[in-house]
């Protein structure tokens, strides 16, 4: 779509909802990144998903990325509180094996991708390096962990310290302290996170259109009467 028909629809759908959600929609967005991403592997407990969805949201990254190898990525409207409406979510699941497949999209992207786990020689969070570029966080289930292609194929391995006799936290738990470390890194950093302009107005359609109803017949509706 082009910038002139996209401004065109913005202004369109912003007419529809009220003048404080899209100054949200304003406010969001400005604290919105594409730097940390986040993949989750083969989740099947709706319930952690929707935990991590939500903490994605919450701490201001977009785009999540979910591998389905078996498992089919659900989400339980109870706990991620309507927070997929306001993430982009990509999914991988063409395959038997799709973990490879992301992998190779998130390297496409520039990102270092690291695996989180409490083995392998990870480094701690607390002397994990932002500087070096894009991070995609990858995730494994609360019972497999990840897989072993997931790990050995990974730039870097991460873990959190820990000091008790459990070697690892619940993984939507996990996904919570090391967002919520390296975003607050971020926002001290000199690092350039935040979307661009064109990411922005992308991003700003996509959820003015999820709060219309009807937005897709809307929006064909209103390019037939401009095109003509």
């Amino acid at each position: 779509m082009n910038r002139t028909i996209r401004s065109e629809l913005i202004q369109f759908f912003s007419d529809m909802v009220t003048p404080e959600r899209e100054r949200l929609f304003h406010v969001v967005l400005q604290n919105r990144t594409k730097y940390i991403t986040v993949a989750l592997e083969n989740f099947y407990q709706s319930h952690n998903a929707s935990a991590v969805l939500r903490s994605c949201d919450c701490f201001g990254v977009h785009d999540i990325h979910i591998i389905e190898n078996g498992n089919e990525y659900s989400i339980n409207p109870d706990i991620a509180l309507g927070s997929s409406k306001w993430v982009n979510i990509i999914k991988y699941n063409k395959l038997d094996e799709n973990t490879s497949v992301c992998y190779q999209e998130l390297r496409k992207k520039g990102y270092r991708i690291i695996a989180t786990t409490p083995h392998m020689g990870s480094k701690m969070l607390d002397n994990f390096n932002l500087l070096n570029g894009k991070i995609a966080l990858v995730f494994g289930t609360e019972l497999e962990g990840l897989s072993e292609f997931a790990l050995e194929n990974a730039d870097e391995h991460l873990k959190i310290p820990m000091f008790g006799f459990t070697e690892s936290f619940n993984v939507s738990v996990s996904a919570s302290i090391i967002l919520y470390n390296l975003i607050g890194e971020l926002r001290k950093s000199g690092i350039n996170w935040e979307l661009t302009n064109d990411e922005k107005q992308e991003i700003l359609l996509q959820w003015l259109q999820r709060s219309v109803k009807r937005s897709k017949t809307l929006e064909i509706e209103f390019l037939k009467k401009n095109k003509s």
